[in-house]
């Protein structure tokens, strides 16, 4: 038995490792890797070798540690895992894996330990060294992560803006059509609305186009949505929710226009709420996220308005 588990942590081990290889180099299956390699060591090694070290002790006094030691695991990794996988609530994860192990199992360590006279204090400095290096881990990570997918959303901005660039000074068919009027007033709003959150920001247009990395609370969620708030946005992002739904409601009554209308939604990100999604779907999608990826989403959308003005259908 102890001779499998052993075989099980090598192979959760290894399975891990090559995830974390596969991701670094950015090849596919990396994240199918890491999520099983963590889900095993999670799920079957860390319950069977405690289990089993249970089992070979015999000090049913020291069950307390174990059913704690194993929420530390769970807790401290599961965290880890949403965090590296970009998963929602990642921030959340982390922000309790972190202090978990010292407000929950070093307590229960010490005490536990404590009314053993035969305790070695070697284990328990070797459990607090092990501690330390999960938090250097632990904040590594996030930062590590957290640069990474920062640096990959200023790149889709950067492209955003070489593109709408390009689609400004393209010749329309007809530039004073209603659908292209409409599209005007929103992109005046994406514009108004990255204006207010750069300017909260301490930032320009300017500078946020050709040097994004200024911003400096470019992970913070809710500020987009607050700056909008402050200036009568309530609840956030509804008149550009409105624009928008005026302009499907516009394209699909327009001629030429009825099938970009059904596809639309979906790339402006205001699909149809799903039963299960929050009230305000749009602004939890688009406006309540990181702010980083609120202005990347305003980008997006002005591009995409662009590419809609300068497709526009020519009717006889």
């Amino acid at each position: 038995m102890k001779q499998k588990i052993y075989i099980l942590g090598i192979i959760s081990a290894i399975i891990i490792s090559t995830g974390v290889i596969l991701k670094v180099e950015h090849w596919p299956t990396a994240q199918i890797l890491i999520t099983a390699g963590t889900l095993i060591l999670v799920l079957i090694f860390f319950p069977a070798a405690l289990i089993n070290n249970y089992k070979v002790e015999g000090n049913t006094q020291n069950r307390l540690l174990y059913i704690v030691t194993y929420i530390t695991c769970f807790v401290v990794f599961t965290g880890m895992l949403f965090k590296i996988q970009h998963w929602p609530h990642a921030g959340i994860g982390l922000l309790i894996a972190l202090p978990f192990p010292y407000i929950v199992f070093l307590p229960v360590f010490l005490i536990v330990t404590s009314k053993n006279k035969n305790f070695n204090i070697y284990n328990t400095i070797f459990v607090l060294l092990l501690l330390a290096l999960n938090s250097v881990f632990s904040a590594l990570l996030a930062i590590n992560v957290s640069k990474e997918a920062i640096a990959d959303s200023y790149n889709i901005s950067k492209d955003y803006c070489k593109v709408k660039a390009a689609m400004v000074n393209l010749p329309l068919a007809d530039d004073k059509s209603a659908v292209n009027l409409k599209i005007d007033e929103i992109i005046k709003i994406t514009n108004d609305y990255r204006d207010l959150i750069l300017k909260h920001e301490g930032m320009t247009r300017d500078q946020w186009k050709t040097n994004p990395e200024k911003l400096i609370r470019a992970e913070s969620p809710n500020i987009a949505a607050s700056v909008l708030a402050d200036n009568g946005e309530m609840p956030a992002g509804i008149k550009l929710e409105k624009a928008l739904t005026d302009l499907i409601t516009l394209m699909k009554q327009t001629k030429g226009y009825e099938k970009a209308a059904k596809v639309l939604p979906a790339i402006i990100g205001l699909e149809e709420e799903k039963v299960n999604d929050p009230p305000m779907a749009f602004t939890y999608r688009n406006i309540l996220i990181n702010l980083s990826w609120a202005l990347i989403y305003l980008d997006g959308l002005e591009t995409n308005l662009y590419m809609i003005k300068a497709s526009a259908p020519v009717v006889n």
